[in-house]
């Protein structure tokens, strides 16, 4: 299929790992052990190691990725750029199931792609190797936007990670502000080769229609959207959140399993305040490492 099928991720950098990671284990999220990246700066380079390192939070429809520069003397494929403009979210990247398709669909819409992207690393330290196969927008604004395929989903989507305190159980939405918001909808839209819907708030819906299986081995067929709003829209979306810098990925959406109720106790034992939004409880960005965190019933 030559067009995205779901939201498999949103990538949370900072610039200490260890910070990132105190941060979302308080929000109630279990994560998985850090591990060093590596991978190929162009399609047919040597594997080599990066600078970054991740930990992420494993949902059984997608996940969370926590991600920073450890190592500050190799290369840092593209996150000291993000985090020159501020802490937050900075990835946004959509499920694929054929990347052979996607690339040749892309290279005939005129994005020039030198390739696929390869990037693997170790699911725990010693542990086995996990592979990713991804189209990365070339110099998007937002951040890197991408289409991504598992190559190894069984060994990331590890049930031993996947026991969240808060009850979180997918990942069903990403908030995104830009101006104009029609220009940052049309590159997504590109990107995932599918249509947009306007936004009752103010702005375009990027609906993806889910696919058994396509955002973790243990997820269900499920509709998930991308939403590209227009600043002013943004208080009537996500309250009280403020913009860094534009185009901003500004929140995500995760459903819970127990219509919050976890989430709700959570909060309020470890003194965290949150505001009610439309979508749900949204943790405030200052509370969450600069991205809002709504959490759905």
């Amino acid at each position: 299929m030559s067009a995205a099928v779901a939201l498999d991720h949103v990538g949370v950098a900072g610039h200490d790992l260890d910070a990132l990671a105190l941060t979302y284990e308080r929000l109630g999220f279990a994560l998985s052990p850090m591990a060093r990246q590596s991978g190929r700066r162009a399609p047919g380079a040597p594997v080599e190691a990066f600078g970054t390192a991740n930990r992420c939070a494993f949902l059984r429809h997608g996940y969370i990725e926590l991600i920073a520069v450890v190592d500050p003397g190799r290369f840092a494929n593209g996150l000291d750029r993000f985090l020159a403009r501020h802490p937050g979210l900075h990835i946004l990247a959509l499920a694929m199931q054929d990347e052979q398709a996607n690339l040749a669909r892309l290279r005939a819409g005129g994005v020039d792609l030198p390739g696929i992207a390869h990037l693997e690393r170790p699911v725990e330290p010693g542990g086995p190797t996990a592979r990713f196969a991804r189209l990365p927008l070339p110099d998007a604004p937002e951040g890197r936007l991408q289409l991504i395929r598992h190559l190894t989903p069984e060994l990331v989507w590890n049930p031993r990670w996947m026991g969240h305190a808060n009850r979180a159980e997918a990942l069903i939405g990403a908030i995104l502000v830009a101006d104009p918001a029609a220009e940052t909808a049309a590159r997504l839209s590109r990107l995932a080769g599918l249509p947009l819907e306007p936004d009752p708030a103010g702005g375009f819906l990027l609906p993806l229609p889910g696919a058994e299986g396509a955002a973790g081995p243990f997820s269900p067929e499920l509709r998930t959207t991308v939403r590209i709003l227009e600043p002013a829209a943004l208080p009537r979306v996500l309250p009280g959140v403020t913009i860094p810098s534009l185009p901003f990925i500004a929140g995500m959406v995760v459903r819970t399993a127990d219509g919050n109720a976890a989430a709700r106790r959570l909060l309020a034992a470890e003194g965290i305040p949150a505001v009610e939004a439309p979508e749900g409880l949204m943790v405030p960005p200052e509370h969450a490492a600069g991205a809002a965190v709504v959490f759905a019933p």
